[in-house]
């Protein structure tokens, strides 16, 4: 948030500001995902572009690794990991049809 109240670039930037309708896969039912940002800023050849950005840990956005035990850890992180998929599909349709581009930002990356 510091990088986007600093930056000439960020036009405008706002946080958990809209909702995006997806259907879970645990319990096929409609619910509402409030992605982190949406941005609006200038790139290197001062057009605007528009961004969704969704803030995970890189972990969340890998499927997870299968242990020997099936224990119940692993059954909510295979939860969480097929619901957080069905969030980003969802969020990247919107952003088709809306103009925008939906971005997954972990640890590893920066906003450039």
């Amino acid at each position: 948030m510091r990088t986007f109240d600093s930056s000439p670039n960020v036009l405008l930037w706002a946080s958990e500001e809209m909702a995006i309708p997806y259907v879970s896969p645990v319990d096929q039912k409609v619910h509402k995902y409030y992605p982190d940002f949406l941005v609006k800023v200038l790139d290197r050849n001062r057009e605007e572009k528009k961004y969704i950005i969704e803030i995970k840990p890189l972990k969340f956005t890998q499927p997870p690794k299968i242990p020997k035990r099936k224990t119940q850890s692993y059954r909510n992180a295979v939860e969480r990991y097929v619901i957080n998929l069905a969030k980003w599909e969802a969020a990247k349709n919107w952003c088709d049809t809306h103009g925008y581009t939906f971005k997954i930002m972990t640890e590893t990356e920066c906003m450039r």
